[in-house]
């Protein structure tokens, strides 16, 4: 009797454990998001992110979830347009302050910024940065920095190279 109630008792502190670390991590997302709102300039609510690993690179995208949305498209395409700016500059301010942290990558995509590309696209609904790079350390670097990007945002998009 006395190791059953043991065992209760262990399953009950992990559950309550797992439950607690659910309630972190959906705090944590949304502090995150709040932190988005601000950082990019537009309602993390009305986009969606989606972040692409290519064998060169890949591509940062978001679209408004509404077509008729037109002050959520323009910010999303002012936002992607600075980030180009920014990230060509070795600057990563806004994901730093985005991430509450400094992203995996972004160390190495400073140090190499003279080696990654970025080109702005304005694409239906949206815009996409495309990054590429020849360096085999800045890819690894970009591949690092969008993993972390779609493991953050949750966005399910795949963690392998296309």
């Amino acid at each position: 009797m006395k190791s059953l109630l043991l065992v209760l008792s262990i399953a009950a502190t992990i559950s309550g454990s797992q439950t607690a670390q659910k309630q972190q991590d959906h705090s944590s997302h949304d502090a995150m998001q709040h932190r988005g709102n601000q950082g990019m300039g537009f309602d993390q609510q009305k986009t969606t992110h989606h972040f692409q690993l290519r064998k060169d690179g890949g591509a940062i995208q978001v679209t408004a979830k509404s077509v008729g949305d037109k002050e959520s498209l323009d910010e999303i395409r002012m936002h992607l347009q600075h980030i180009r700016r920014a990230f060509s500059a070795g600057e990563f301010n806004i994901p730093m302050f985005v991430h509450d942290q400094t992203p995996p990558g972004v160390p190495a995509m400073t140090k190499l910024k003279d080696h990654i590309q970025y080109k702005y696209q304005s694409i239906a609904n949206g815009g996409r940065v495309l990054i590429s790079s020849s360096n085999p350390e800045a890819i690894a670097a970009v591949h690092d920095f969008l993993k972390f990007q779609i493991t953050e945002h949750q966005t399910g998009d795949p963690l392998d190279v296309k």
